[in-house]
């Protein structure tokens, strides 16, 4: 695989963090439009070259940025628009209430110790008061005076940590119609009450939900798991896959008469993963609460496993100590050995992984994957048929920072694949440029990189949305 140039076009500049760039054609219209929601609660809409703001929700978003240093993971994480939008104006948010502010599950920061057990078994307890705060995925309509309304709610989810609640979590899968929504493991570090690999957790997943059932429940109860839902959710929604720690969106591309599924999941202390499969079969959550209430295990043959907490994309879980004789080198531990070995042979091998440490001159050291994305267009003819993904910066971190844009694809016998970068022309000047979200239209021949000159939300109006061009 070969380096591959591009330019980027800016499009919108001096908006708050980008956190969803998606297209989409406005009923009544003829042409797509770039949709931009911002982590703060904009979203946006660019066409003709003009940008008009299609809805603002923040006075309904959790006051973020206030804790962390400026660095937060809630706010307005998921936009979708219904297949059908063009004629029916619907469209869905996953974003962090407002008001919903908990004291965290846990203070404290967490590793796992293999010499203190009880490190490796911790229970998330009194749920209704040890949290942090609470996210939503709303159904919303485009009315025909233009002005969206909120329709109903169809998850209230209660996150026990303010970090790992999904990026660009919603998506239509072209495959089943279904809306999927992706959740991270509920944050903090190492997964620590293990809710990835539980499956009547609902973080950790990836999820589909039957949107065209229709319920008459407006305001579903505050939940964490499948079994606390109301029988008409449970009703809706099917679990796809589990094992995740934190997934920057799913991309569907077609192949034939099916679609290879591209899936990014962030790392931990190691490695940065991007997975492909094709197959799967999901279970319906009415199912898994009848395995529960037999005190039998559901049959989850089919079911995508990604490995976290066990592991973290190709390498077992480690926990990294700093060498005291050494200070450029780092002890590594395995965090969760009986974890690894149960997930040993059940999970999905990623297509290709990228490292936080990595010597290779032609490869780079990665801090964060913010996104993934198939390319079908001919534009830029080295990458079709690939999927392209994005860093949020490379190491080390001395400014002005930059983020990463690479490329990987499947390979004909099926195996792990390697991955290039993506080289640019753009001059960021002395500005620090993080590359914190990735898109593309509805066909994927064309790609959007939104880029933030800083990775705390709190520091406003640092945001541009660029095209990818040859």
């Amino acid at each position: 695989m070969k380096k591959v140039n591009v330019r980027l076009r800016p499009i919108v500049s001096r908006i708050n963090m980008p956190t969803v760039l998606k297209t989409t054609i406005l009923p009544g219209d003829s042409i797509e439009s770039l949709f931009i929601a911002t982590q703060v609660g904009e979203i946006f809409y660019v066409r003709n070259g003009g940008i008009g703001t299609f809805l603002d929700i923040r006075r309904r978003i959790l006051k973020i940025g206030s804790t962390s240093g400026g660095y937060d993971e809630r706010g307005l994480i998921g936009l979708a628009f219904h297949p059908k939008f063009h004629q029916n104006g619907l469209f869905y948010l996953h974003y962090s209430v407002a008001g919903t502010q908990g004291p965290v599950a846990f203070s404290e920061s967490f590793k796992p110790n293999a010499c203190d057990t009880s490190t490796l078994n911790l229970q998330w307890t009194q749920r209704d008061i040890k949290y942090d705060h609470i996210d939503t995925i709303e159904e919303w309509m485009l009315q025909s005076n233009g002005q969206p309304q909120r329709r109903r709610t169809l998850l209230n989810l209660r996150r026990p940590f303010l970090n790992h609640n999904g990026v660009n979590s919603l998506n239509f899968s072209p495959e089943t119609g279904k809306l999927v929504l992706t959740t991270g493991d509920g944050g903090s570090a190492f997964d620590p009450f293990n809710l990835s690999q539980n499956m009547m957790e609902i973080a950790g997943k990836i999820i589909e939900i039957d949107v065209g059932m229709h319920t008459s429940m407006d305001n579903p109860s505050i939940v964490s798991r499948f079994d606390e839902l109301p029988v008409p959710i449970q009703e809706m929604l099917t679990v796809m896959a589990k094992g995740v720690r934190n997934i920057t969106g799913i991309s569907f591309q077609r192949l034939n008469h099916t679609y290879i599924k591209y899936i990014g999941n962030v790392g931990q202390d190691l490695a940065e993963s991007i997975f492909s499969f094709v197959q799967y079969k999901p279970i319906p959550v009415t199912q898994l609460i009848q395995a529960s209430m037999m005190s039998s295990e559901p049959d989850q043959q089919g079911l995508i496993n990604f490995g976290w907490r066990g592991w973290e994309g190709d390498l077992p879980t480690f926990v990294l100590r700093g060498c005291p004789a050494n200070a450029g080198l780092n002890e590594k531990s395995m965090a969760y050995f009986d974890d690894a070995l149960k997930t040993s042979v059940l999970r999905l091998q990623p297509l290709t992984s990228y490292y936080h440490e990595d010597s290779r001159p032609d490869k780079f050291r990665g801090t964060a994957l913010t996104g993934v994305q198939a390319y079908s267009g001919n534009e830029i003819p080295d990458l079709m048929g690939s999927v392209v993904f994005t860093d949020l910066a490379r190491k080390p971190l001395q400014p002005p920072v930059r983020g990463v844009l690479a490329y990987t694809r499947i390979t004909a016998d099926c195996k792990q694949s390697d991955y290039n970068m993506i080289e640019t022309d753009y001059n960021f000047g002395s500005q620090s440029a993080y590359y914190v979200s990735l898109g593309s239209n509805l066909n994927q021949t064309r790609l959007y990189l939104g880029v933030y000159g800083s990775m705390k939300v709190a520091d406003p109006n640092q945001g541009t949305v660029y095209e990818i061009v040859p």
